[in-house]
């Protein structure tokens, strides 16, 4: 085991916006850094996610709901942050709680040991027992891609949203955004300006007002029926793209070759693709727990596992920077009462 991990009250898996929020909340509560509690995170040193999204890309927050309590980002507090301001900002916060990440060390596994209160994490650096474990290794973390997507061949490119940068790297053309949440919108809308672009919508989403994020940000379920409606778009909408010179299709059912075939039986063959699928969480290596175990926010099934910055954990609006902050006062709590 590396050293500097053993003998810690707590391992925060990930220094992203969850696992640093979970290190100020527990540093407020007292515990000390690289003393009671360590962060690490598989990426190589220093790296961001944030800093690996498209090169335009703003938050949906402004800046007054983009930042910790405790460490607001400087500059206009009604601007809307761009996605390389949030990495610097994570860099700013881990040196201003006197976090050390330990980078390069992926965690594999956690599991209880023994009769006590131990937990056995495994990394990619060796086995290390801990009291407490908070798993804070994102919301989106794996690029989802539909399985037709497997069958799809075009002249100029396919490729995750995660993977999109500019828009000098697609091809001049037709492009097809397969997605209509706010990723899709949003670079449906950068796109206009130089290609053509359909964007292709499973679920049409409400569209709401920029200042009304985050409070309405997230997945809701409707009082009346108790289905689930997917996140609103905030800012821009349908109409407005449209106006833009953008194709709204319905969802995409099937592809083969360069022939991709709508839910309405049509059909079409863009030169390029850009899926904006979204994501699934960074949560693979947890145990799973028994169905019939209902933790509370946050808990899991097995005592002193935590997770941070997760809907499907913490609850609506856990995967903003403003929300996770109620996921990581809540872990810290339980983690400094734990006897």
């Amino acid at each position: 085991m590396r050293a500097g991990l053993s003998h810690r009250r707590v391992i925060i898996v990930g220094a992203g916006q969850a696992g640093l929020a979970v290190a100020a909340a527990l540093s407020a509560g007292g515990l000390r850094p690289q003393q009671d509690f360590v962060v690490i995170d598989a990426a190589p040193p220093g790296h961001r996610s944030w800093a690996s999204r498209w090169h335009s890309m703003k938050l949906l927050s402004d800046a007054r709901h983009s930042a910790l309590p405790s460490r607001r980002l400087l500059g206009d507090q009604h601007r809307y942050p761009r996605a390389d301001e949030m990495a610097d900002y994570l860099t700013f916060v881990e040196a201003g709680f006197g976090v050390e990440t330990v980078w390069g060390v992926r965690a594999t596994r956690v599991e209880h040991r023994g009769d006590g209160s131990t937990l056995l994490l495994s990394t990619t650096a060796g086995e290390v027992q801990t009291r407490n474990v908070v798993c804070a290794t994102g919301a989106h973390t794996h690029p989802r891609v539909p399985d037709w997507a497997s069958g799809l061949t075009v002249p100029g490119v396919v490729m995750h949203s995660s993977e999109y940068l500019y828009p000098k790297e697609i091809p001049a053309g037709d492009v097809l955004i397969v997605g209509g949440g706010n990723s899709g919108v949003q670079l449906a809308r950068e796109l206009s300006v130089s290609h053509t672009v359909t964007l292709s919508v499973r679920t049409p989403r409400q569209h709401r007002p920029e200042r009304s994020y985050p409070a309405a940000a997230g997945e809701s379920v409707s009082l009346l029926s108790r289905k689930r409606r997917p996140e609103p778009i905030f800012g821009d909408s349908y109409e407005r793209l449209r106006r833009a010179g953008v194709t709204i299709a319905p969802a995409v059912e099937a592809a083969n070759g360069a022939v991709v075939t709508f839910a309405d039986s049509t059909h079409f063959s863009p030169r390029s693709v850009i899926l904006a699928t979204g994501y699934d969480p960074g949560d693979r290596w947890l145990p799973q727990p028994p169905s019939s175990a209902r933790p509370q926010r946050t808990m899991t099934g097995l005592p002193g596992l935590f997770v941070a910055g997760m809907p499907q954990y913490g609850g609506r609006g856990s995967d903003t920077v403003a929300g996770v902050w109620r996921d990581a006062t809540t872990i810290a709590q339980h983690i400094i009462n734990r006897p």
